[in-house]
């Protein structure tokens, strides 16, 4: 049988599939249907194909995929999915992206994790060659967002129900990764969480950073079965959380299936004030020092899974970015974090993303390879050429630097005690390893 080809390096892009609620409730925002995705499939995978792009960060919409307890509407699903497969572009499943259906509510609903995972489980059945998963994009962000600022889902402000949809979405993210490797063994889990730095902006400010860049932590902590420290404990039970909750994270370590997936923009460090009020600080460590935080945390290999700016004035802003982040990429693998992919987010530019996604006013920004008209921007031709520059270069640099990943193309050829053969090697040791921290792009 022939050997499936390795992962060297994932460069890829996205196709969003948010699907918060606003309004209490009362009103879905839906990136692909405003995008122009459910009309333009077809055509956005043509372009991820004109990019030199392999692997795509994509997944059906939940809302409209899972009608209810064991009832699916595939169809939208199988059309794409099946569409990727054809092509041998590896997609990156992102299963829940910022919402649930209206028949599950939302994060607050404790029955989340069991109704969750049986999708995961049955998508993976359904998709046994999808390989590449992140189950819930974001848990942090979408906890904070939708229960402690109050702007999307539930829109409840507060510790307790922060905490209490924390808790659900990181165990609905477990329990769906415990789903998908009783059907694919070797499934491979790449977090897309976003990377946060919070710096004092006085000295008595210092202490409400320190909790706050504890508390960053919490949803990988708990995802990856790592004790949280002392005052994250106390802050989880008087938050609502019991013992119990906390000892399953412990108890369903999955780490070893795991890629850290880290997401850096403009506005992901913060200045903390003494009062406790942040603003955006803009960029000040960097993408690279932050991520080293991360992985000295958790010691797994990185994904650098999500990145943008808008096109200004100038035109050569997210160019310009986009050189800098991958500047920061190859400083990680320069000093021996073994960095396994990198994205930019997304294949076209996104709507009220100004606004996070709070309003409905239909502005476009301009933040994609590609606008909305699907014409190249000057970030996408950049994309495309760095692409073409690194793609044979990184794998020279680093040959033991690999992923496991088994293309669409030979998906059929590999059979369950082979999966299962990868799986217990994966089990033994790290998605990916290097052999030496050997510098690339002097």
């Amino acid at each position: 049988m022939e050997a499936p080809a390795m992962a060297n390096f994932m460069f890829a892009t996205g196709i969003e599939n948010s699907i918060p609620t606003i309004n209490d409730g009362r009103t879905r925002v839906d990136q692909m249907e405003v995008c122009g995705h459910y009309r333009r499939w077809r055509e956005d995978f043509d372009l991820v194909e004109e990019m030199g792009i392999r692997y795509l960060r994509f997944g059906p919409p939940l809302h409209r995929t899972f009608l209810g307890p064991g009832h699916y509407d595939w169809e939208f699903a199988d059309l794409t999915l099946n569409d990727l497969r054809e092509r041998d572009i590896t997609p990156i499943v992102d299963l829940c992206h910022f919402g649930v259906p209206d028949w599950i509510g939302n994060f607050q609903n404790p029955d989340f994790p069991i109704l969750f995972a049986r999708y995961a489980a049955d998508f993976a059945e359904r998709y046994h060659w999808v390989q590449l998963y992140t189950p819930v994009n974001e848990m942090f962000i979408c906890a904070v967002f939708s229960a402690q600022y109050g702007w999307w889902n539930e829109q409840m402000q507060g510790d307790k129900s922060f905490v209490t949809a924390l808790k659900h979405i990181v165990k609905a993210n477990v329990m769906a990764m415990q789903e998908i490797l009783k059907r694919r063994p070797d499934a491979i889990f790449i977090q897309s969480e976003s990377s946060e730095y919070f710096h004092a902006d006085s000295p008595s400010a210092i202490g409400p950073a320190e909790r706050m860049n504890s508390k960053r932590f919490l949803s990988l902590d708990l995802n990856y079965g790592r004790r949280v420290d002392s005052e994250m404990y106390e802050y989880l039970l008087d938050c609502g959380m019991t013992k119990e909750e906390y000892h399953f994270f412990l108890g369903n370590r999955l780490k070893q299936h795991c890629i850290l997936g880290n997401d850096y923009y403009w506005t992901n460090e913060h200045r903390v004030h003494a009062d406790g009020h942040t603003c955006a600080s803009g960029e000040v460590f960097g993408y690279s020092e932050i991520t080293r935080q991360y992985y000295a945390r958790y010691g797994l290999p990185v994904m650098h899974t999500e990145t943008n700016l808008r096109e200004g004035p100038n035109g050569d802003e997210a160019v310009n970015w986009l050189w800098k982040e991958w500047a920061n990429v190859l400083r990680l693998r320069n000093v021996g974090i073994p960095t396994v992919g990198f994205t930019w987010y997304s294949l076209t530019d996104q709507v009220d993303w100004d606004t996070a996604l709070r309003e409905q006013n239909g502005n476009v920004n301009p933040l994609g390879l590609y606008d909305l008209d699907r014409n190249i921007r000057k970030v996408g031709e950049a994309y495309k050429q760095l692409i073409r520059d690194w793609r044979d270069v990184l794998p020279a640099q680093s040959v033991c630097l690999v992923v496991p990943v088994v293309q669409p193309s030979h998906a059929g050829r590999v059979d369950a005690r082979e999966q299962e053969a990868t799986a217990a090697r994966m089990a033994a040791r790290p998605v990916a390893q290097t052999a030496s921290a050997d510098e690339v792009g002097r």
